[in-house]
């Protein structure tokens, strides 16, 4: 994981938060991990991870304040600012990205329930990624291009981001 955050560096700045499954065990009975997999964030809005089954790279927000959700919501609602997000998350699943977001079951007040964006107006944050299963090139030059070009497909949503939250 240090090795492909250094070679990631250059492009997408340093790592903020680099997290590995392990646990203080000395004086507990459960001396399983807190964790099953190894993972971190970047400055520049990425997020990667590693386990048994995988390697996963992301973007988006995965935390939002309540500041920002207020923001995000009124982003979604306003009529420009809401369709270029719809045609950014388009995007993203047409190459292929899962995009999601804490989905409440109702729009949130002071919204219509029938708001055009209403399946966006509905999440708590937003996120997009793409999981490959564990095979030989994990462990080569590919990984890091593929979690590389996951985070420059998904640049034009940190930058929608980065504006309206």
């Amino acid at each position: 994981m240090l090795a492909l955050l250094a070679d990631l560096e250059p492009e997408f700045g340093p790592a903020r938060r680099v997290s590995r499954p392990n646990r203080d065990i000395r004086f507990s009975a459960d001396k399983s991990p807190y964790k099953l997999n190894i993972y971190a964030d970047v400055e520049r809005g990425g997020y990667v991870a590693l386990d048994a089954e995988g390697l996963v790279a992301a973007g988006g927000r995965y935390m939002v304040d309540d500041v920002q959700l207020k923001r995000l919501r009124e982003a979604v609602a306003a009529d420009r600012p809401g369709k270029q997000l719809v045609a950014l998350v388009a995007a993203l699943r047409k190459k292929g990205y899962e995009v999601e977001g804490q989905d409440l079951k109702r729009v949130p007040s002071p919204y219509p329930q029938d708001h055009p964006r209403a399946d966006l107006l509905r999440h708590k944050r937003l996120f997009y990624w793409k999981r490959w299963p564990v095979e030989a090139w994990i462990a080569t030059p590919k990984a890091r291009e593929r979690v590389a070009q996951v985070w420059r497909d998904g640049r034009d949503l940190e930058a929608w981001m980065a504006k309206h939250l």
